[in-house]
């Protein structure tokens, strides 16, 4: 048995195998999902080439992300004649640092500071996110709070994704760093997995804030449009550049180059259009190594003035 699940086909040459139909499969083969089980979804392996496997970072929980982001995978295998691509969520961010630390991914949509890393891992860019002006962290608080200030913050708990999330944890460290608070010790650090819970955390009064970045907190305030009415923006931090593209040293460069052709043109096309307002985005650019070199000073700030990162 397998714990791959295949993602929606296209009509008449791929299959869709849904969730409960995967646990009933995993029933009849008497086992359960191992722990630390998390579904992947793309085509299966065709005879005619090879399926590489694409890792997004935790922008949404995983359910989401293939919701998201399963149209993409399906345009890419379905315009680049020579590969299929199939998407791979992670359980939380610890569980993608790692699997892009062992290189499982052939290509991967990392945020910028998971970028710095797997550079270090043999991955190169070959394209990023645009609309830079959105990849900066927020805070959220709720509206009916006594939070005024950040000093307001102090003895309180703010929630988080991850400690590596750049956007959504970094970001709003450093800038209630730079506005007067000790994040070591002022406040406590929830790290609570996923851009979601953190919201929520602080939407349930768990947290007195909760960090994000904007794309997340918009798709999920108008889902459930209670979070907008409970909660607030407080503060805003710095922009960076956005989410990159990579791909490991040993894919083909033809390979590499079809996928960047097909991501840079997907704002020429209905389908394509319809596929970056899912993300929302409204293009992704060119982009090279050299792209995350602000990140890599904001790095370097952070782990000197707020806290290390290894």
């Amino acid at each position: 048995m397998t714990d791959r699940l295949a993602a929606p086909e296209h009509p008449g040459r791929r299959r869709w195998l849904g969730l409960g139909a995967a646990s009933l499969l995993l029933a009849a083969c008497g086992r359960e999902p191992e722990a630390g089980y998390t579904p992947r979804f793309g085509p299966a392996p065709q005879d005619r080439e090879r399926v590489y496997v694409f890792g997004v970072h935790p922008l949404h929980n995983p359910r989401r992300l293939f919701e998201v982001y399963g149209p993409l995978m399906n345009l890419l295998s379905e315009r680049i004649a020579i590969a299929n691509f199939r998407l791979e969520a992670s359980r939380d961010y610890a569980d993608y640092d790692r699997k892009l630390a062992t290189r499982q991914f052939d290509l991967a949509l990392p945020n910028p500071y998971q970028t710095l890393k797997a550079m270090e891992r043999g991955y190169r860019v070959f394209a990023k996110m645009g609309d830079d002006r959105n990849f900066r962290g927020i805070i959220l608080v709720r509206r009916d709070s006594d939070i005024r200030r950040v000093e307001d913050l102090r003895g309180r708990a703010v929630s988080y994704p991850a400690p590596t999330a750049l956007a959504a944890t970094m970001l709003p460290q450093y800038y209630l760093h730079t506005h007067g608070l000790d994040v070591n010790k002022d406040i406590e650090n929830r790290y609570v997995g996923s851009q979601e819970s953190s919201i929520l955390n602080v939407f349930q009064g768990h947290t007195a804030a909760g960090a994000t970045w904007p794309l997340p907190w918009q798709a999920l305030s108008r889902e459930r449009p209670e979070l907008a009415q409970a909660l607030e923006v407080k503060w805003e931090t710095e922009t960076l550049p956005n989410n990159s593209l990579m791909a490991r040293n040993d894919v083909p460069e033809a390979v590499v180059s079809a996928v960047r052709q097909q991501l840079l043109q997907l704002q020429d096309s209905p389908e394509g259009k319809a596929i970056l307002a899912r993300l929302p985005l409204s293009r992704f650019e060119a982009a090279d190594d050299a792209t995350y070199a602000p990140v890599r000073e904001f790095i370097h700030r952070f782990s000197t003035t707020v806290r290390p990162l290894e």
